[in-house]
């Protein structure tokens, strides 16, 4: 079978061909519709994105009490390295470590050490409370009166 050679379609004007058949109407995509395409497409993305909102939410009222009882689980005193609670009315020797964050058998070296450190974060003429400091002055003066070295 022999196939004749096609001729070359001749156009006209903007979305006017001619054919066969005469004049077809090329069907031609006009900005409006491409607008109208994209404006479908963002509203169609919105409602994805609400309809996941609206699903997380849903799933995050019973998860809020897991994480709040997990939060109150963790928040411990027995996890936090600082010494929760006021002072004693009179020093002891426990507590005295305590507030330089020195052992018990610390040397008096160390506690000097720990005592100019702590001081010079909370000292009263750099902002730090003069109550406080005189704490810390306690705490090493006990320190240093009961150990050997």
């Amino acid at each position: 079978m022999l196939l004749a050679p096609r001729r070359p379609q001749r156009l006209l004007g903007p979305g006017v061909r001619a054919g066969r058949r005469g004049f077809v109407e090329k069907p031609m995509v006009k900005d409006e519709d491409r607008r109208a395409r994209s404006l479908i497409a963002v509203g169609l993305g919105v409602a994805a994105f609400a309809f996941a909102g609206r699903f997380a939410f849903h799933i995050w009222k019973p998860l809020e009490q897991v994480i709040t009882e997990t939060a109150k689980k963790i928040a411990t005193p027995s996890l936090s390295s600082y010494y929760k609670g006021g002072f004693e009315q009179k020093m002891s020797r426990r507590e005295a470590s305590l507030i330089l964050g020195v052992s018990l058998s610390a040397g008096k070296a160390k506690v000097r050490t720990a005592h100019r450190r702590i001081m010079i974060l909370n000292h009263p003429d750099k902002g730090g409370s003069p109550y406080l400091a005189t704490k810390i002055n306690e705490a090493k003066d006990l320190l240093e009166a009961t150990t050997k070295q």
